[in-house]
């Protein structure tokens, strides 16, 4: 008879590995830990709708870190405005020594705008507060 491992054991071993990440070597690495330091927002009104946000952090693991500051300040910007929606238009991330910065241009919008990278404002606001990532 075969006997199984209590269910609280298979728990524990599973929350054990929730803290590693596959490499593409097969190998398992730990996840480092992940402090990030936010150093602020800059937004500039391009045209009617058109808005580029700069955001500056360290501490970020990696280029979606800084994506993430950007898409929160588009949230956040997009409901002080009065409108319910972004569209992300493009991104650049550039990293020097440990400081990262990013370059975001968004739509915003009342009505839900055409395209596949939209963004509910109050629904990423909620998201960015959960996450610890401040908006404007």
């Amino acid at each position: 008879m075969q006997q199984r491992a209590p269910f609280f054991l298979s728990a524990l071993a599973l929350a054990g590995l929730s803290a590693c990440v596959p490499q593409a070597d097969g190998k398992v690495a730990e996840e480092k830990p992940f402090n990030p330091t936010y150093s602020g927002i800059q937004t500039v009104l391009l045209d009617g709708d058109l808005v580029n946000f700069h955001v500056a952090m360290k501490g970020a693991r990696d280029q979606a870190d800084v994506e993430a500051y950007g898409r929160c300040a588009a949230a956040q910007y997009a409901l002080i405005r009065g409108f319910g929606f972004a569209r992300h238009v493009r991104t650049t991330v550039s990293q020097s020594g440990g400081n990262w910065r990013g370059d975001a241009v968004y739509t915003i919008s009342a009505a839900l705008p055409r395209g596949v990278a939209t963004i509910d404002a109050e629904v990423t606001v909620r998201d960015c507060g959960a996450q610890g990532i401040p908006t404007i």
